[in-house]
């Protein structure tokens, strides 16, 4: 039995803000959309993997999430790691930068931490 990994999913408090983030910062496009009664999914992708990224708004909270101590992350390799920290510092989303290790992470408008590294 073999399994194949899809898509992550988070929920955010505000879809079209966090579309627009997540275009602007990481080139993701939206692929489909799903809506049903109170919900909204629309998933993401970087157009050249299959892995997409699931973002849901539920309209029963329009507010940002607990992420407790946040803890989790998804990571995303890029072909030119300079370009792509100063665009994210032009955009004020980077959290956290680790220079020692050659990685960085940024922050979307819910507070999901997100890192960046080199494509090996």
């Amino acid at each position: 039995m073999q399994f194949k990994m899809i898509h992550n999913n988070i929920n955010v408090s505000n879809l079209a803000e966090s579309m627009a983030f997540y275009e602007e910062a990481l080139g993701l496009k939206e692929i489909r959309r799903v809506s049903g009664e109170g919900f909204t999914i629309v998933y993401m992708g970087d157009g050249w993997g299959t892995h997409l990224l699931e973002l849901t708004e539920l309209a029963g909270h329009p507010q940002k999430y607990d992420l407790g101590e946040n803890e989790f992350h998804l990571a995303f390799a890029t072909d030119d790691f300079d370009q792509a920290l100063a665009h994210h510092k032009a955009m004020n989303c980077v959290c956290y930068e680790n220079q020692q290790m050659g990685i960085y992470f940024i922050s979307d408008p819910d507070g999901y931490w997100l890192e960046v590294l080199p494509q090996k």
